[in-house]
């Protein structure tokens, strides 16, 4: 599905990413663990063609990324969820919403329906539909943020930190969310987090120090040293 070799990526004369291999099966959840300034959010806008890559490659679905812009990549099949959300406050909550169906070619998309299926992932929005986006909790945010991602129907899910700032029990509803979306569609998710509980949702993990992984494995066998290491703050 996806396959880094070799990624280098820098601001400037700054080498923030460093020679960086990671894989993510076709239906599978990977969690990028590390402490803050690593490099994990510098990696996801890699992918999703935000940053360049000075040298190494991007596969997705056996198709070279390198060369291509963000919105081709995101017509391919890349959602991304950035860090913060990023939706935009002074547009309805269904706005919001019609805005991912541009992910999705033109001769695709048909009527600008929401799908049903959005709002049985999320069944809140649909009581809101006609308020500003601004106007909503922290929590609905990252739940529309997550539902416009999935308007535009992707293969691959870039999750940046969606549980920061989110009360407890909005966490386990985002996890119910991510996990249903895998198990009913046969989406990969690339997920950045600390939250422990959410973290070991996920099927493998890669953990970054310095811009590099330095470490990966089952999540089933996250050991205390690797917790320690690269979730405690």
């Amino acid at each position: 599905m996806l396959n880094l070799s070799d990624l280098n990526v820098y601001y400037g004369e700054s080498h923030i990413l460093r020679g960086v291999d990671l894989n993510i099966n076709s239906g599978e959840m990977v969690c990028l663990i590390g402490r803050n300034g690593v490099g994990k959010t510098t990696l996801l806008k890699t992918i999703m063609g935000l940053l360049k890559s000075r040298t190494g490659m991007i596969n997705f679905r056996e198709q070279k990324l390198d060369k291509l812009t963000t919105d081709k990549r995101a017509k391919l099949g890349i959602g991304y969820v950035p860090q913060g959300r990023e939706i935009i406050p002074r547009l309805t909550v269904k706005d919001n919403l019609l805005i991912g169906l541009e992910a999705i070619p033109k001769k695709e998309r048909g009527k600008k329906v929401i799908p049903d299926e959005i709002f049985e992932l999320f069944p809140v929005l649909k009581t809101m539909l006609h308020r500003m986006g601004g106007d909503l909790s922290g929590g609905q945010q990252q739940q529309l943020a997550i539902a416009r991602a999935l308007m535009g129907r992707p293969k691959l899910l870039l999750l940046d930190e969606p549980t920061e700032g989110i009360q407890p029990s909005i966490i386990l509803e985002i996890e119910a969310a991510v996990k249903k979306i895998i198990a009913e569609t046969g989406i990969s998710v690339l997920l950045v987090e600390q939250h422990l509980h959410f973290v070991r949702q996920a099927d493998r993990y890669y953990a970054m120090q310095k811009g590099g992984i330095v470490a990966s494995g089952k999540t089933s066998q996250l050991s205390q040293r690797v917790i320690q290491e690269f979730l405690a703050v």
